[in-house]
């Protein structure tokens, strides 16, 4: 079998930054992906899933090798909305390079991290790796952005059900503060959503004592989240925060007091807690307070920790050999769709830079992007040499 050609990373992310893949929409971008990986010998698999009330997700699965240890790397071609596109320098899905920088929406998170695992791969199979013995398969989700019903959750599932096993799964969020090499994220915060409503009865308010306001009852059950410290962090994991998001009353009259008063809050919570223990804590500081309130939750994902063992390792020790530089081992951040991995394979995260993720004028400097590919590329050479 021929050699396969290199892949261009730059190149790969900007053709797929083209596709303007804002979550549910793909747009192409696994198409562009899927022709990449069929180039290099992978076998792929594409997994439309949908549900009531969900949106269909366009997912992909491609493997290259049969045999045991299998390697996977998993992200998204998904990427949030571009905001306000006039404050762009650019159109945010033009992949435009300028001044040695790739702009465009989905180049921090994470096309970019994608197309420097593809030509990894690429450099991986033409560096002397054709008698490797393993197998390296992507599971990359159109679902990471949004509501993660259809995506990655799923792909797993169908995995199980075809006997698809896999060892170890590096993860390619954008992991780094400010440089590459700085932080392999080995576990995630928990995230919860509560929305709080308190009842009380309307009134003029000129008579107060004729009414019930629910607006002092509120702010005492707020005034416990925000001067309230649940822990002081744990070996791993900072602090956990609450932030209150939004209060509303809905009043449009001066001289009423309303019948009801809501907020909503979130809690990014470290290993300490679970969600239910949470909600626990919130009814009864909640009752404490006293009167008639609603408090619904919902989780997106528990505190998880994949302790630092054979793999977390292996990347640090790759980006160390590649960059210079230690990684720092770490669990800060948002959410990310390890949290549906761990329960199958050991887990790393290691990306690009995320200082622009999300916001206007997404970039990175292609540099970081030669960077990446080539600390991939080590990663593979030392699980697959191991």
């Amino acid at each position: 079998m021929p050699l396969p050609l290199d892949v261009d990373a730059t190149e790969l992310a900007a053709r797929m930054i083209r596709c303007p893949s804002v979550t549910p929409a793909d747009e192409g971008a696994l198409d562009v992906l899927q022709e990449e990986l069929e180039g290099l010998g992978f076998k792929c698999w594409r997994l439309p899933f949908s549900e009531p009330g969900a949106a269909e997700v366009d997912n992909l699965y491609a493997r290259l090798g049969n045999g045991a240890p299998t390697f996977c790397f998993a992200g998204h071609t998904d990427v949030v909305p571009v905001g306000d596109a006039g404050q762009w320098q650019s159109d945010p899905f033009s992949g435009e390079i300028r001044d040695g920088v790739l702009y465009g929406r989905g180049a921090a998170d994470m096309k970019g991290a994608i197309a420097c695992f593809v030509s990894a791969v690429a450099r991986f199979l033409r560096g002397g790796a054709r008698d490797w013995q393993g197998s390296i398969c992507m599971l990359i989700t159109g679902d990471e952005e949004g509501p993660a019903i259809n995506g990655t959750r799923k792909v797993l599932q169908w995995m199980a059900e075809n006997g698809e096993c896999i060892d170890v799964c590096l993860v390619g969020e954008p992991t780094n503060p400010e440089n590459i090499g700085d932080m392999i994220k080995i576990g995630r915060r928990g995230s919860m959503v509560g929305r709080l409503g308190v009842e009380g009865v309307q009134g003029h308010a000129a008579y107060p004592h004729l009414a019930d306001n629910p607006i002092p009852r509120l702010v005492a059950m707020l005034r416990v989240l925000t001067e309230t410290a649940l822990d002081e962090g744990s070996e791993h994991f900072q602090p956990s925060t609450i932030a209150v998001t939004s209060v509303d009353v809905g009043n449009l009259a001066t001289n009423v007091i309303p019948a009801s008063a809501c907020a909503t809050f979130n809690i990014r919570f470290n290993d300490a807690h679970t969600g239910a223990s949470l909600e626990a804590w919130l009814r009864e500081q909640f009752d404490k307070v006293g009167g008639a309130y609603t408090l619904e939750v919902s989780v997106s994902g528990e505190a998880f920790l994949t302790k630092p063992g054979m793999f977390s390792t292996t990347v640090a020790t790759a980006v160390e050999r590649v960059l210079g530089v230690r990684p720092e081992l770490g669990t800060s951040g948002g959410t990310s769709d390890a949290r549906f991995i761990k329960d199958h394979a050991e887990i790393a995260e290691f990306g690009l830079v995320g200082r622009t993720m999300h916001k206007v004028d997404e970039r990175i400097a292609i540099s970081d992007l030669t960077k990446l590919t080539k600390v991939y590329n080590a990663i593979l050479d030392d699980f697959f040499a191991a």
